[in-house]
């Protein structure tokens, strides 16, 4: 009996790997690659989750950064208007102290400004033929006296001669050479610096005005 004819296996892929019969893995390499997946997975996840914190961080600092910048900006304002306010307080309160204490002194030394001036207007007038002062009739007679004295330690040589004014405010006076003259007017003078004052108060106000701050003067 011949042998048996060889049968063809047509549906054997001989050019594939392992003749085309798909491939085997046992359980433990598929354990293992599944585990060797899942630590890729989760090494790529961390990572993401990491750099998410860290911009998350970073957008946080920002914020906080903008807030506390803002923060003492605000307070750099109200520090400023509330040094404005004080330093206006502080005019207000010397200008009362003045204001007050200007007559007293005037009322107990009525002769002490007017002579200073006086003394000061001589040295510098010792070529000066003469010399004129006005003052109030009241004090006529020892304002005369303490000018007189006051001409003899100046180095004057002149001619002095004290009027009585009864318009003339006790301690105020009016001294007249021939190319010129000076006043004290305590009145005129107390106007001045109350007008400057005011000017003042009205400019600082504005400034605190335009920090935000709220302004209070009783002024």
């Amino acid at each position: 009996m011949g042998a048996s004819p060889a049968k063809f296996l047509f549906d054997d892929d001989f050019a594939a790997p392992n003749g085309g019969k798909p491939p085997t893995i046992t359980l433990t390499d598929h354990a293992a690659k599944v585990k060797d997946v899942e630590t890729i997975s989760y090494g790529r996840g961390f990572a993401q989750a990491q750099n998410e914190a860290k911009v998350d961080a970073a957008q946080r600092s920002a914020a906080a950064l903008e807030r506390i910048a803002a923060t003492l900006q605000a307070i750099d304002k109200s520090l400023a208007g509330v040094a404005a306010r004080l330093e206006t307080e502080a005019v207000e309160v010397a200008v009362a102290v003045a204001r007050k204490l200007a007559p007293e002194l005037v009322a107990r030394e009525p002769l002490a400004e007017m002579t200073a001036l006086a003394t000061g207007c001589f040295r510098h007038l010792v070529a000066a033929p003469h010399v004129v002062v006005r003052v109030n009739d009241r004090l006529h007679p020892s304002a005369r006296e303490q000018l007189e004295q006051a001409v003899q330690t100046s180095g004057f040589a002149g001619r002095l001669v004290v009027l009585a004014e009864p318009e003339i405010a006790p301690g105020d006076c009016r001294i007249e050479w021939a190319d010129g003259g000076i006043v004290r007017d305590s009145a005129a003078t107390a106007a001045a610096i109350e007008e400057a004052v005011s000017r003042y108060i009205e400019a600082r106000l504005a400034s605190a005005s335009m920090q935000g701050v709220p302004w209070r003067s009783d002024r």
